[in-house]
């Protein structure tokens, strides 16, 4: 009899167990703030940390190395493996040992096909790897990438309308946000009004250059130069908009959808 209750026990407390805490560097292109490094630096374990530069959105994987070398110490920075290399044991390794992820900018589509590969297993080994508490990170379109709704590079950016604006299935892991980036810099404000007005139980965050938003179970810190655009639909009016600039220093919760 004692023996059932004690197992009892145990079942009830690991039910209860709390997640593992999802983290995201997302920096909207540009230079990386140090302070939102230094935060990332220190969620991945610091002098321990061991960081997985992923770059498979550009030319210029070595450059994208060296920039997260820089931004990153004193962790271990290495980069991950070319993408036809993705079903290889080797990426396996690495993404095991890895204690945060980093996707470089560039284009966020070659991302996304490299994860796709091989009947998508690489996807959800990157995936899981978010659910099990690794802090992700990105910049540019490593930042687009962590959307489930994803903008590409492509589409009219000045025109209002769902129909001119491309998506693709991104990684996911902000649920109910679809992100850009470059995002006042580069006047991309309409594309993300279209996708918001589409899509109205999801929220739009438009992060500048030079400006990163640091997300903690889902409450977002800015820092940086610039401010974050935070975009939701107006309750019970179909083309309306409520429209925030979340500036450095301040923060925003993403469930209440209100500002801190």
């Amino acid at each position: 009899m004692l023996k059932s209750m004690t197992a009892c026990v145990i079942l009830a407390s690991s039910s209860f167990a709390a997640e593992p805490p999802r983290r995201l560097l997302l920096v909207g292109g540009g230079d990386t703030p140090a302070p939102a490094a230094e935060r990332f630096v220190r969620w991945t374990g610091g002098k321990q940390a061991r960081i997985l530069v992923v770059a498979w959105s550009t030319d210029d994987p070595g450059a994208a190395l060296e920039d997260a070398r820089k931004d990153f110490a004193p962790a271990a920075v290495e980069l991950a493996v070319s993408s036809p290399a993705l079903s290889s044991p080797a990426f396996a390794a690495q993404l095991a040992r890895a204690t945060g992820l980093w996707f470089a900018g560039g284009d966020q589509v070659f991302h996304m096909a490299a994860l796709n590969s091989n009947g998508g297993a690489p996807l959800e080994a990157v995936r899981r790897r978010h659910r099990d508490g690794v802090p992700f990170g990105g910049t540019s379109a490593g930042t687009a990438v962590m959307s489930r709704i994803m903008l590409t590079g492509d589409g009219d950016f000045t025109a209002i309308g769902p129909d001119k604006v491309e998506t693709h299935e991104g990684l996911g892991l902000l649920d109910g946000v679809i992100l850009d980036q470059h995002f006042i810099k580069r006047g991309r404000q309409n594309r993300l009004f279209s996708l918001v007005l589409k899509h109205r139980d999801h929220l739009g965050l438009g992060i500048d250059e030079d400006t990163a938003a640091v997300v903690e179970d889902g409450r977002a810190e800015v820092f940086g130069k610039g401010a974050v655009m935070v975009v939701r639909p107006q309750a019970g009016a179909e083309e309306a908009l409520t429209i925030e600039l979340v500036r450095p220093g301040q923060a925003y919760d993403l469930k209440s959808r209100s500002r801190l």
